[in-house]
């Protein structure tokens, strides 16, 4: 039988059981949100004991090196002993400065930081409640910015959404702890064409990247693609029309499965993106949003002859509620 010993605690783990399943068990408090090893949100660091190499998968070299894990992912093998805390050294106190609406499901959340936050706009960041309650968010703004930006989808029954939609007030304070993620912007052939698409909230990490590639004098042809089931699942069209008029490199395409206008197209996502980009090779592109929709979308572009290398996905999962176990859902 494994264990695990967390402050001064030892604890049996059942066979095949994550670290994370059975600190919840035993009515121990470890931030969570996806269970599945994408949101990062429940790192812990091992003191002493060996962690599996696939509790570190996706984890940054610095963060192995100090023993820091993903304990949804980690399941010693049996005979297996290791001691834990938690990854309080890598949250940043935060607050809110500002909550507003950008539609009716999405929120805008823009926080300060005590100390500064090395990101590139893209990357995702997990929010940490008080009480433990963690959530990830990807990031809109841009590093220069006042402000961190996140768009939250109003879940029904969201224990974080609906928190923030309802109870939490400019200056509450939380904490931040990340950034994680490899999708974002990297400055370089300025005339490569780039092609952003994404659903829903997907938007939040596309709007920082867009801006960012432009902030550095990207050049080439620069297509946002944003999808939505109807146009009041759109949000941003207003900035993202005024920034296509800006700079005419950009080009921006908002689409709905039904109620398309004038302004904006009607149908399938993936066949408006075959429509306008139908021959993408050399391209770059990052695909952000509901997770099936993305994997289908990283699919038909490298088959369309884009170059894996330069395909970027970032698929939004669901957290697991309260009290369900990591390998009975699905992740961020």
């Amino acid at each position: 039988m494994a264990k695990v010993k967390h402050e001064s605690d030892w604890y049996p783990l059942e066979s095949g059981e994550s670290v994370l399943d059975a600190l919840l068990r035993q009515g121990i408090s470890i931030p969570n949100a996806c269970r599945a090893g994408a949101c990062q949100s429940c790192l812990m660091r091992a003191v002493a004991g060996t962690v599996p190499e696939a509790a570190q998968v996706g984890l940054k070299d610095t963060l192995r090196a100090q023993g820091y894990f993903l304990a949804c992912a980690c399941r010693p093998p049996e005979g297996t002993q290791l001691e834990v805390t938690g990854a309080e050294a890598l949250r940043i106190p935060a607050r809110i400065q500002a909550l507003s609406l950008l539609s009716t499901s999405v929120l805008r959340v823009r926080l300060v930081t005590e100390s500064p936050l090395a990101y590139h706009a893209g990357q995702y960041v997990s929010l940490v409640r008080e009480d433990g309650l963690a959530r990830s968010y990807s990031l809109a703004s841009l590093p220069h910015e006042d402000a961190l930006e996140l768009h939250v989808r109003l879940q029904p029954g969201g224990a974080m959404s609906g928190w923030l939609a309802q109870d939490a007030q400019p200056g509450d304070r939380l904490q931040v702890q990340g950034p994680a993620g490899s999708c974002f912007y990297v400055p370089g052939r300025p005339e490569q064409p780039l092609l952003l698409a994404g659903t829903g909230t997907g938007l939040a990490p596309l709007y920082g990247i867009v801006r960012d590639a432009l902030a550095a004098g990207h050049s080439g042809p620069i297509w946002l693609f944003h999808g939505a089931r109807t146009p009041e699942g759109l949000y941003l069209t207003s900035e993202l029309r005024a920034l296509a008029e800006q700079h005419p490199q950009f080009r921006y395409r908002p689409v709905v499965l039904e109620g398309g206008s004038r302004d904006v197209a009607e149908g399938a996502l993936d066949v408006l993106i075959r429509a306008e980009c139908p021959k993408p090779l050399g391209w770059r592109a990052w695909l952000c949003g509901d997770g099936p929709l993305v994997l289908s979308l990283r699919k038909k572009l490298f088959l369309a002859g884009l170059s894996l290398k330069d395909l970027h996905t970032d698929a939004f999962l669901p957290s697991v509620p309260s009290g369900q176990r990591s390998s009975d859902a699905g992740a961020r």
